[in-house]
């Protein structure tokens, strides 16, 4: 099944004509007002060491410790060891917890996130593609900055602290800086990739003039990188999300690899790796989404060309075709883990995990070894590999960024663990996350946020629905 595959009949005979733009004159989000922030100023970065953790480093030099430190200065990862040295810092009582680097997302639509309340799993008219069909064309700026605000929560309280803002809607500049803006002011790292606006003509190029301001703008910034999404290759140029043909994709990458940008593409469909691979357009900064519907060929021009794969696993599991992760990753194929949006899944990471081990071990019957390691290196360093993160982030190696998460292994359904890694992937939850540090930033702590106000968050998303609703005439 395609990336965007629905019968647009069921939108347009549940909403009125949808305009290009959407932008009502007058309206002060139309005119890119910035809208009140959600929440305080950042906690500050102090100094802090972790005692008495199962420390998981993802270091292969460093390895594991049963009982571990870590000490975090000023954002940095300054030693990790049996016994840390670390005088006046604050202690954080890691007994009982595992302390590991924060997950990484390599794929999300966090503009979707506000649509959740009017999706409805079992009326194909309220699913996923339709919803996002329907309201996309009618997002101000506004709408934009919160959904990606409660998104970003969402994934802070999961224990995610790098994302891939995967923005396939952004209808004007505003649009795009709502959607940065709301990332600096989530405090996690992440890339954010410009996309096309929902329903823009196909022949009509993306604002690279626009991409280039902001890619200036973000500069050297540490926490935030730029990228490109690309609407759909793969010879079939309808759907509503936007397809185009190789000659319109040659133009669009040129750009982006001009001003050194990483792009990434939906893949669900068949044909769009030979298209590519025939065009001359794969190449290690290529990151495609969805390994479906592909065969041997593709695995081999892919491996060759360095291409890398994020794999969707709680809704790609609801698709049409085998996921084909265990015969990519077989031949070569570098892959990462994504949530891919919170509008009709949810944000849990040791859910993908589990669900990536259950499917490899249905379909290939556990001949290909997939660890339970290896699952929680695709969700951590592996993930940093495919968004240029790691050396920053992804493993708790001194120098680096302070990215990390405290897992709790005392609940009932956790008990008495025996392996870390076991545990991680069979049995947590998101609940177990306790705390959450991005670049030495406590975020979270003992299961809360510790600035941001998620009320106000919720209410102005609600406020946003509300006047999406009226400008889509839903009912």
């Amino acid at each position: 099944m395609r990336e965007d595959h629905f019968d647009r009949r069921t939108v347009l005979a549940a909403t009125t004509a949808l305009g290009a733009a959407a932008l009502m004159p007058g309206d002060a989000s139309a005119q890119g007002a910035a809208p009140p922030s959600a929440g305080s100023a950042l906690p500050a970065r102090g100094e802090f060491v972790v005692r008495g953790a199962h420390v998981l480093t993802m270091d292969p030099d460093l390895g594991d410790l049963a009982a571990g430190e870590v000490h975090v200065r000023d954002g940095a990862i300054v030693a990790v060891g049996v016994a840390v040295n670390a005088p006046g810092a604050e202690v954080i009582d890691g007994k009982g917890m595992i302390c590991m680097p924060g997950f990484v997302d390599t794929h999300w639509h966090h503009w979707t996130t506000l649509l959740r309340p009017v999706m409805q799993a079992d009326d194909p008219k309220r699913t996923y593609f339709p919803v996002t069909f329907a309201f996309g064309q009618h997002y101000t700026p506004d709408d934009s900055y919160r959904s990606v605000r409660l998104g970003l929560a969402q994934a802070l309280a999961a224990g995610v602290t790098t994302t891939h803002n995967w923005a396939h809607n952004v209808r004007s500049p505003a649009h795009a800086d709502a959607e940065v803006r709301a990332m600096r002011e989530s405090g996690l790292r992440g890339r954010f990739a410009y996309g096309p606006a929902l329903g823009m003509a196909n022949d009509k190029m993306m604002d690279f003039a626009d991409i280039a301001r902001l890619k200036k703008e973000i500069g050297n910034d540490p926490m935030l990188t730029l990228g490109i999404n690309s609407r759909n290759v793969d010879g079939n140029t309808g759907g509503t999300r936007g397809a185009i043909d190789a000659a319109m994709a040659k133009k669009e990458w040129t750009a982006a690899r001009e001003l050194g940008l990483p792009i990434t593409l939906h893949t669900s469909g068949t044909g769009a790796i030979k298209l590519l691979d025939e065009a001359g357009l794969l190449g290690p900064d290529l990151q495609l989404i969805h390994p479906l519907n592909t065969d041997a060929a593709d695995w081999a021009v892919l491996a060759k060309n360095g291409v890398r794969y994020s794999v969707s696993p709680l809704g790609e599991a609801g698709r049409s075709g085998e996921m084909q992760f265990p015969e990519m990753m077989q031949a070569g194929v570098k892959m990462s883990m994504s949530i891919d949006n919170v509008t009709a899944e949810r944000c849990d990471c040791f859910a993908c995990m589990h669900m990536l081990q259950t499917i490899n071990r249905h379909r290939t019957g556990g001949k290909f070894k997939l660890t339970t390691k290896k699952l929680v290196q695709m969700a951590t360093i592996d993930g940093a590999e495919d968004l240029g993160f790691a050396n920053r982030t992804g493993s708790l190696t001194p120098g680096k960024r302070a990215d990390l998460i405290l897992v709790r292994v005392s609940d009932p359904h956790m008990g008495d663990i025996g392996d870390p890694y076991d545990a991680l992937v069979q049995l947590a939850q998101p609940s177990d996350v306790d705390t959450v540090v991005v670049d030495g930033r406590i975020l979270r702590r003992k299961g809360a946020f510790t600035a941001l106000d998620y009320g106000k968050l919720l209410a102005d998303a609600a406020q946003s629905i509300a006047a999406l609703k009226a400008k889509a005439n839903w009912s």
